[in-house]
């Protein structure tokens, strides 16, 4: 039934009614009414869908199912817009809010009246549809090649050079600084750590499109074997091999942990790969990693974290960015690493980092935006576009973390191995360094 009154001056009303608070945003219906604080982003309600979707799933999934699928758009600024929502969502009135049998009447009327009575939507060809037992093998593969296998092109114009899909380490804020600078930096950062040095042996689990196990070979010497889930990665980390005649000192395999039987590793680093191995599965990641070093060997873990309240990966990122995704607080992840057998030597609280990180990324998918839409369509980019948004929302208001962890696998006598002074530990900062740890391997290992 066509709606009698406006759209959106029925729908602020209704919500001011139920909740007891204001809209913060302002709201354009699919007749062009409006209503909300003049200023402030308008969502935009391209259809009767939008709210059907809503009606059907009240919460976060609703929403990204509506803007994913392009029924509901914004109008200003789409940071803006989601930090005011998720204000209001957290609103201490909103949070225990419990509709009444009156209530759930006036819901329905109004929905009738706006004529969105309907059907379940189908949800967008973008969310992820997995099946099979939760973290087997074989689910995991397809949970991995919904999100890695889509297309390599887009990922390098999204992180550019060197092709790092993690949070980056900014240690400078020169203007000229960019993002590509600060994951050079991470990336040295981690080999110093690991206390990298010619001829030892890397192993990187979880190793994306391989910017570790590159830069790890190239200036610091060692052999480096990468592992991934992904066939699109490991089919492009051989091709940067190649290109870099780096054959005889990487390697790289598209395998689970959970069939790695090679060892001892002088040095081991999983760099967030474990946020996808599940709740159940990371007592047995922790220990798979124990198990790969050599006694004195280190482990750089490099992983995200979320609060108390909400762990796992919430329900638009387990749909359409990272299926069976988990993320839990950081003393919970470093109990079960300290229960495998590793002593946990440092934590830096990356967090921030993130923020930066990923605004550098929406810069580049903005800038390139012609470029995207031909690579992947448009409800692709708009998943990316929440994405980015609301993850830079999540780090920047401390709803999530992520932390690089510094570990030792100590000898039968509880020997660490370790240099007494906490600099020696960790290495130069970045800015810092010697121009040394710079040179090509050759020149490290003595022209070997």
């Amino acid at each position: 039934m066509p709606a009698r009154t406006p759209v959106a001056s029925t729908l602020a009303e209704l919500v001011t009614e139920l909740a007891g608070v204001e809209l913060p945003i302002r709201l354009r219906g699919w007749d062009g009414s409006e209503a909300g604080p003049a200023g402030a982003p308008v969502a935009v309600l391209r259809s009767r869908r939008a709210l059907r979707r809503l009606l059907w799933d009240p919460n976060e999934l609703g929403l990204a199912r509506a803007f994913v699928s392009g029924d509901l758009a914004v109008d200003g600024d789409l940071a803006d817009g989601l930090r005011q929502c998720w204000r209001l969502a957290g609103d201490s009135q909103l949070a225990g809010l419990r509709l009444s049998g009156r209530d759930r009447v006036r819901v329905a009327r109004g929905a009738l009246r706006l004529g969105i009575l309907g059907p379940r939507p189908k949800p967008p060809a973008a969310e992820a549809r997995l099946t099979g037992r939760l973290h087997s093998p074989r689910r995991d593969r397809a949970a991995i090649a919904h999100h890695y296998d889509f297309s390599n092109d887009f990922y390098r114009l999204l992180m550019g050079e060197p092709m790092a899909y993690s949070c980056a380490y900014w240690t400078s804020d020169d203007p000229g600084y960019t993002v590509a600078d600060a994951q050079r930096d991470k990336l040295d950062a981690i080999c110093r750590r690991l206390a990298l040095a010619p001829g030892m042996r890397l192993l990187d689990v979880g190793c994306g499109w391989g910017s570790l196990v590159l830069h790890a070979a190239q200036h610091y010497g060692v052999h480096a074997t990468g592992i991934t889930l992904a066939a699109q990665q490991r089919d492009f980390v051989q091709g940067r091999v190649a290109e870099l005649g780096l054959q005889a000192r990487v390697e790289v395999r598209q395998q689970d942990y959970r069939e790695l039987t090679d060892q001892p590793y002088d040095a081991v680093a999983s760099i967030e790969m474990g946020e996808h191995v599940g709740e159940q599965h990371y007592p047995r990641y922790a220990a798979t990693l124990h198990r790969l070093l050599r006694p004195h060997g280190r482990l750089l873990l490099q992983q995200m974290s979320r609060g108390t309240v909400a762990p796992g990966g919430g329900a638009f990122i387990e749909r359409y960015i990272a299926p069976d995704m988990h993320m839990r607080p950081l003393g919970a992840t470093l109990l079960m690493l300290e229960r495998a057998g590793l002593e946990v030597i440092d934590v830096h609280a990356l967090r921030e980092h993130y923020v930066w990180t990923v605004r550098a990324w929406l810069d580049r998918l903005r800038d390139r935006q012609t470029e995207v839409l031909a690579l992947v369509g448009a409800e692709q980019y708009r998943v990316w576009q929440l994405y980015l948004i609301g993850g830079a929302l999540a780090f920047e208001e401390n709803r999530m973390g992520v932390h690089q962890v510094l570990m030792v696998r100590t000898d039968a006598e509880g020997g660490s191995g370790l240099p007494r002074s906490r600099t020696a530990i960790l290495g130069a900062d970045p800015a810092e360094r010697l121009a040394a740890a710079w040179q090509p391997a050759a020149a490290l290992a003595g022209g070997s």
